[in-house]
C-alpha cells in the first residue's frame, strides 16, 4: 500500500506539472495584445508605446494593437488597464503622472501599486531647466541668489497646474530653500513663447521642443533635471551637480499589467524589453523623444513607483498644490 501511495502521489506531481507546462501561460501568446496607452495618439508616450509594441510584436510572433483611452491626465486609460481580465493579453503604459502624480494627489480611481503587475520600465525623459536669457542668472548657483534676494519675484511657467513640470519647479523650490511665482499655462507651446518673449524668467521643459532654442540663443540652458547629464546637452550639469544635492525629476515610462497576471507571462515580456531597449532602432527613436531607455525587473519597477509616490505626496502637500 505504501509504494501505491508513493506511486500515486508521483502521478499526480508528474500531471500537475505537464498541466502547468502545457497551460494557457505555457502557450502565451495566442491571440493579439492590446497595449493600452492613456495619452492622445502622437504624444512622446504614444511614440514610446508603440516602437515598443512593434518591436515586442516581432519578437513574440504576435499581433499588438495600441489602444489610445486619453483623458483625465492618463487616469481613464490606465483604470481601464487596472480592471482588465489579467491573461497576459491586455498591457498598459505607465508614466509618473498617471502611476506617482495621480496617487499622490489622491485623484485616481486605482491603486498603482495593489491593482497591476509591474512588468519592467521603458526609460526616462528629463527635464531642462530654461531661462530668459535676460536675466543675470547663468548657473543654478546664480538663480538660487537671485530668488532668494527677490522671493517669489521670479516667473516659473509650466503646462498646467499639477504636472510634473509645475512639480519639477516646486521640488526645486523645496530643495534650494527659494520662493518662485508659478505661473500655469494650457501647454507647453504657449509656456515656451512667453518664455523666450521674457514675459515669464523660468521654465522646467522638455527637451526635445526646445533644444532648437537652447542651440539658437533663444533660451539659456543651465541645468537638466535627471540623474544624469543628457545626451543631447552633455555640457550641462544636472541640478545635482549644480549644488542641489540629491535632486532629480524625470518623466518615466514603464508597461505594467493587470494584477494577477501569470508570472512567466511578467518574466517573459521583461525578458523581451530588456533585449529590445538594446536594439539600436529603439534607441533612435526614444532619443528623439527625448527618453533615455532603462530596463529593469519589476521588483525594481515596483519599489520605484512606491518611492515616486511619497516623494510627489510629500511636495504636493508641502507647496499646497492640487488639481484644478
Amino acid at each position: 500500500m505504501r509504494v501505491a501511495r508513493a506511486l500515486f502521489a508521483l502521478l499526480s506531481w508528474v500531471c500537475c506539472a505537464h498541466a502547468q507546462a502545457n497551460g494557457p501561460a505555457a502557450r502565451w501568446p495566442e491571440r493579439p495584445i492590446r497595449l493600452v496607452v492613456p495619452f492622445t495618439p502622437g504624444s512622446s508616450s504614444d511614440i514610446v508605446a508603440r516602437v515598443v509594441a512593434q518591436k515586442l510584436g516581432e519578437r513574440l510572433r504576435a499581433q499588438f494593437v495600441v489602444e489610445n483611452r486619453a483623458g483625465a491626465s492618463g487616469n481613464i486609460g490606465t483604470d481601464v488597464v487596472a480592471h482588465a481580465e489579467p491573461d497576459g493579453y491586455t498591457l498598459g503604459l505607465a508614466n509618473t503622472s498617471a502611476h506617482a502624480v495621480a496617487a499622490a494627489l489622491g485623484t485616481s480611481s486605482y491603486d498603482p501599486v495593489k491593482d497591476f503587475a509591474p512588468v519592467s520600465m521603458l526609460g526616462r525623459s528629463p527635464f531642462v531647466l530654461a531661462l530668459y536669457p535676460g536675466i543675470p542668472a547663468r548657473s543654478v548657483q546664480d538663480l538660487i541668489a537671485l530668488a532668494k534676494a527677490r522671493p517669489r519675484m521670479l516667473n516659473a511657467a509650466s503646462a498646467g497646474p499639477a504636472t510634473l513640470a509645475h512639480l519639477a519647479g516646486a521640488l526645486f523650490e523645496k530643495m534650494a530653500g527659494v520662493e518662485l511665482t508659478h505661473v500655469s499655462y494650457r501647454g507647453t507651446a504657449q509656456s515656451t513663447l512667453d518664455l523666450i518673449e521674457g514675459r515669464v524668467e523660468m521654465g522646467f521643459n522638455t527637451i526635445p521642443p526646445t533644444l532648437a532654442h537652447i542651440r539658437e540663443g533663444r533660451l539659456r540652458a543651465i541645468a537638466v533635471t535627471g540623474a544624469t547629464r543628457s545626451p543631447v546637452l552633455p555640457d550641462v550639469p544636472t541640478i545635482d551637480e549644480a549644488g542641489v544635492g540629491g535632486y532629480e525629476c524625470s518623466l518615466w515610462q514603464a508597461m505594467v499589467a493587470p494584477a494577477g497576471t501569470p508570472a512567466a507571462v511578467v518574466a517573459r515580456l521583461n525578458e523581451e524589453i530588456t533585449l529590445l531597449l538594446h536594439d539600436a532602432e529603439v534607441e533612435a527613436t526614444f532619443a528623439r523623444q527625448g527618453v533615455e531607455p532603462e530596463p529593469g525587473s519589476p521588483a525594481a519597477l515596483e519599489r520605484h513607483i512606491g518611492d515616486e509616490i511619497k516623494k510627489w505626496r510629500d511636495v504636493i502637500a508641502s507647496a499646497g498644490i492640487r488639481e484644478n
